[in-house]
């Protein structure tokens, strides 16, 4: 190449170039400006701290050495500045922990639980409206009204013991006719049921004819005293009327029936002997009868003497009978666990024959107002009673309660709620379960713990919620003296817990877990 064409080579290379790195220079401050309109906004203010929230002294200056005390100790989000309650491992419910770090019981991070976040320090679990509205939760207000127990139970007609009559011969004689013929024929009151001939009558008869018939003062004494003799053969004033007004010897006996019924039992036969005292029929009523209604023991409680009774049976279809109960048998059936209720049922018509097949409805009236819920809101878990609290903003608690009478889908609640509450009808499992999860457990107020002991004690060590702790014999429980762990109550108000302080406790027992501490507070004379 010659040396000319060398020359104007180069110089068009270096035109290029730097026409190139212009246009270099020109793209990056385009992508510079366009990169600066696109960027992300920067991040938002963090929300402001409110002392109150913290239990915090008020001023600028307090706030921040709190602030930054918290950040110290990881106990403070420094992007929202929000209070963290404690870490914890979401799978290993109701275990906390005071700082940050990797969880020792699986390969994660501990998660922080914010003050003010459902199910932190208020013992609610949230369920989004979304998730309300798929799995359909329904909830019911806690109202007040008159609780009357409804009880069903089955039976069989028996017969009345009470209305019961026994037909016996008074004095020695044989039997002449019968007029009824075999057991359960019904009969009317006074109805004749057998003649009898007594010859010891006859004698006694005539004595008392023959002294009538003289004639002379001072025979009144001679008749009263044969009128005597009569009597004392047996005979009844209505047979020595008849003797005195017909003038003849009356030696038999016709026996009628004292009252209307059925012939529950026969003995006399035509042509047999009888003694006195020997008995020839019973009889029972039917204008009353008895029915033996199965009630189960655990709603027996609720019966007393007295209380009224419908009855129908499949044999009388339409027709109902009514009726009191008159006494609760002091007996349980081991095999049905039933308590036997015995009834007066009113039998006009004698419709009602004992074996009769009844189902009897109980109607009791309890007075005054007590606080109700529908009862599918009850959860029972053997060892005690449970409904869950619909509050604001979708959140969810649980809530011990003590359950009285049931009636009409209705259930009486005597103590955990108050009128107004809502409580969750549908989904309360789901609910349970997330409180389960998150370690949120029931429990009663200050006063309504029953079950629960108290003691003095000496804290041993401080592990989160758990505390080891030193006390005396409990006689409540049967307990010597010893050192055992216990766990504090979520939410639960605590002083400052340190290794040697001493504290009086409340607590209650939890079946497979440790006790739960539902109160706890210095000991009197303890520095605080």
């Amino acid at each position: 190449m010659k040396p000319k064409q060398i020359l104007i080579s180069l110089a068009a290379a270096g035109i290029l170039g730097a026409a190139g790195v212009a246009l270099y220079r020109v793209g990056m401050a385009r992508g510079m400006g366009m990169a600066n309109t696109t960027a992300a906004p920067a991040p938002a203010a963090a929300a402001p701290v409110d002392p109150a929230t913290w239990g915090i002294p008020e001023g600028e200056a307090a706030t921040r050495r709190h602030i930054a005390d918290g950040l110290k100790a990881g106990m403070v989000d420094p992007l929202t500045a929000s209070k963290i309650l404690h870490y914890h491992d979401p799978m290993v419910p109701g275990k906390k922990f005071d700082a940050p770090g990797k969880s020792p019981f699986m390969d994660m991070m501990l998660v922080p639980a914010y003050a003010g976040s459902a199910g932190a320090d208020a013992g609610t679990v949230t369920v989004s409206a979304r998730i309300q509205q798929n799995i359909g939760l329904r909830t019911a207000e806690v109202t007040e009204g008159a609780a009357s127990p409804a009880i069903s139970a089955v039976g069989a007609i028996a017969w009345n013991e009470r209305d019961q009559a026994i037909v016996q011969a008074r004095a020695m004689g044989y039997v002449e006719k019968l007029h009824v013929r075999a057991t359960l024929d019904r009969v009317s009151k006074g109805q004749p049921l057998v003649d009898i001939h007594v010859p010891d009558w006859v004698a006694a008869q005539e004595e008392f004819l023959s002294v009538r018939r003289m004639r002379g003062t001072g025979l009144d004494s001679l008749v009263d005293a044969a009128r005597a003799r009569m009597r004392q053969a047996g005979m009844d004033a209505a047979h020595i009327r008849l003797v005195e007004a017909s003038g003849k010897v009356q030696a038999r006996l016709t026996i009628r029936a004292p009252i209307a019924g059925a012939i529950t039992e026969l003995t006399a036969r035509e042509g047999m002997t009888v003694m006195p005292g020997m008995t020839l029929a019973r009889i029972n009523g039917l204008e009353t009868v008895w029915a033996h209604a199965e009630v189960p023991e655990s709603q027996a409680a609720q019966l007393a003497p007295g209380a009224r009774v419908t009855a129908t049976t499949p044999a009388l279809p339409g027709e109902t009978f009514t009726g009191r109960v008159q006494a609760l048998l002091p007996e349980v059936n081991p095999a049905t666990r039933t308590v036997k209720a015995r009834l007066a049922l009113a039998n006009p018509r004698g419709q009602l024959v004992p074996g009769m097949f009844v189902r009897m409805d109980f109607a009791g009236e309890r007075q005054g107002e007590t606080l109700q819920v529908p009862s599918e809101a009850i959860i029972h878990t053997g060892r005690r009673s449970l409904v869950m609290l619909a509050e604001a903003d979708g959140a969810f608690r649980p809530a011990e309660v003590l359950t009285g009478v049931e009636a009409g889908g209705r259930t009486e609640i005597r103590q955990g709620l108050q009128a107004g509450q809502r409580v969750v009808l549908s989904g309360q499992f789901l609910i349970d379960s997330e409180a389960s999860l998150k370690g949120i457990e029931a429990r009663l107020g200050e006063t309504a713990a029953a079950d629960t002991h108290r003691t003095g004690a000496r804290i041993e060590a401080v592990d989160g919620d758990l505390l080891t702790l030193s006390h005396p014999a409990i006689e409540s429980l049967g307990w010597p003296a010893m050192t055992m762990d216990f766990k504090l109550a979520p939410g639960l108000a605590r002083p400052a817990l340190a290794a040697g302080a001493a504290v009086d406790i409340e607590f209650r027992m939890q079946e497979g877990d440790a006790p739960q501490i539902v109160a706890i507070r210095a000991a009197k004379g303890a520095a605080q």
